[in-house]
């Protein structure tokens, strides 16, 4: 097929620049959907990334409804397989168990997406019920990340860091309930926000108090897209537990000056857990360039219970994946998860958590309340706190036992082995924080490091002002301008 631009030219543009041209009547919104689509056709036999495309999205891009005239003018995006459902679209979870599954409605953040202009094109990988740190489980699917096919993604937004990465689309769907957009974002080299509650709704289905852990949000390549897709989707659907926010001015314009100049921390000490010696020097590399911007930067660490906090983390991670297993299996007329179709950690994970008692989610909520109190107390003193994204090296493809096909017998040993290596993410999503993965380091693998930048609740704006400061500052390089192996633009 002849495509409408060069992949070198693909590649230069995100998703606010292929908006500005189908508005500018250079191309069309089909032409922008077919061109994805044949990137997707080129990677995906590689990188495993994409479950399905949507062909007739493809085709007709104001299939379901999608406002054309919307900012976004019909830019591809890719859901995460997990979720914001799409009416009659299947939504297969990762799990062999959910094969053949079409929710009958679409999600509140769905019909946001479309209004905003965003074509659903299709559904990226993700690893079972988005558990686990890797959409690897070789009866489903393998994802490979594309800076080096050996490596994981991370997860669980595994299929959208990939295929970002890649260079296939720049904008695309993520979901977080412990650093899932993070995480990936940070090994991929891509941007990663998981914003405050009270921003992206998911309706009807949950809510941020119900599973007190889980947003919604996106990975990007430029700091405008993330600005631009929280300032058109955000917002509550009627019925929400808790109040749904607006920021004072649109992030578009906000992102478009300066911050002020900034007290920030760094650490990467937490608790029992350390970053390797290379990954705190990369921390410290990020933090000279901050100063240099004008900010204030020293070491700091807010005073929290660390092992009280992610014991409260872990016991709410067990009893909401218990629940979310049993809401599964009771439609299908089963007592219990079938060893057949699903994975052995997950079955694990709902015999240990299934019968959580109300005095131990209290014990819990109380823990989730003093951790944020102990940060919102940090956050009077100091604007942003600045991690590694993650404190170990992405693991090689095949690293059982951070994946929910592990054999490891014991749920708590499982779940502490992730924090040894996730530890910074997580409790951003206990205390209801944003949390920003930009693109400013490097692994000794050759990997992409993400730097993770933290603010209190509701302070998102600040985030993407800062990123947006950085990333003038080098010149919209992020990875140092390096490209992956497998991108568009290769071959």
């Amino acid at each position: 097929m002849t495509l409408s631009m060069s992949w070198d030219e693909w590649a230069k543009q995100d998703a606010m620049g292929l908006a500005a041209l189908v508005r500018g009547g250079e191309l069309t919104a089909t032409e922008l959907a077919a061109q994805a689509a044949a990137g997707i056709a080129r990677l995906n036999p590689t990188l495993s990334a994409v479950v399905e495309v949507f062909e007739d999205a493809v085709a007709e891009p104001a299939t379901d409804g999608t406002n054309l005239g919307g900012p976004f003018a019909g830019v591809p995006w890719l859901m995460k397989d997990l979720g914001p459902t799409i009416r009659g679209r299947l939504q297969e979870m990762g799990s062999r168990l959910m094969r053949g599954n079409r929710p009958a409605a679409d999600s509140y953040l769905t019909t946001r997406i479309r209004a905003a202009g965003l074509n659903i094109i299709g559904r990226t990988t993700t690893p079972e019920f988005g558990c686990c740190s890797s959409a690897e489980n070789p009866e489903v699917y393998v994802t490979r990340n594309p800076w080096d096919l050996g490596y994981t993604t991370n997860g669980s937004s595994a299929g959208c860091g990939a295929m970002l990465a890649a260079g296939v689309l720049p904008l695309s769907h993520a979901t977080d309930g412990g650093g899932s957009i993070r995480i990936p974002a940070g090994a991929c080299g891509n941007l990663g926000l998981k914003p405050s509650r009270g921003v992206l709704s998911t309706a009807p289905y949950a809510s941020d108090i119900s599973s007190l852990v889980s947003t919604q949000g996106c990975q990007s390549r430029t700091v405008r897209d993330t600005a631009a897709f929280l300032d058109h989707c955000r917002g509550g659907a009627p019925g929400e537990f808790m109040p749904y926010w607006t920021a004072p001015e649109p992030y578009a314009a906000l992102i478009q000056r300066d911050p002020r100049p900034l007290r920030i921390a760094l650490s990467h000490e937490w608790g029992d857990y350390r970053a390797t010696p290379h990954f705190a020097a990369e921390l410290e590399r990020a933090g000279r360039l901050l100063e240099s911007l004008g900010h204030h930067v020293d070491w700091a660490l807010p005073a929290v219970d660390f092992r009280a906090a992610f014991a409260a983390q872990t016991t709410c991670y067990i009893s909401n994946f218990a629940q979310t297993v049993a809401n599964l299996i009771a439609p299908l007329g089963l007592s219990r998860p079938p060893a057949e179709l699903v994975e052995p950690m997950n079955i694990r994970i709902w015999e240990a958590g299934l019968d959580t008692s109300y005095t131990e989610r209290a014990r819990m909520q109380a823990a989730f309340n003093t951790t944020s109190r102990a940060f919102g107390a940090f956050f009077e003193a100091w604007d942003i706190i600045l991690t590694p994204i993650t404190a170990l090296p992405t693991p090689r493809l095949g690293t059982t036992e951070y994946l929910t096909i592990s054999d490891n017998p014991d749920v708590l040993d499982w779940f502490g082995n992730l924090w040894r290596n996730f530890a910074y993410t997580p409790l951003a999503n206990l205390c209801g924080i944003p949390g920003l993965s930009m693109p400013l380091g490097v692994q000794e693998n050759g990997l992409p490091l993400g730097i993770q930048a933290q603010a209190k609740q509701a302070d998102d704006g600040l985030l993407l002002q800062l990123a947006a400061q950085v990333e003038r500052a080098i010149g919209g390089q992020w990875n140092g301008g390096r490209r992956p192996g497998v991108h568009v633009t290769v071959g």
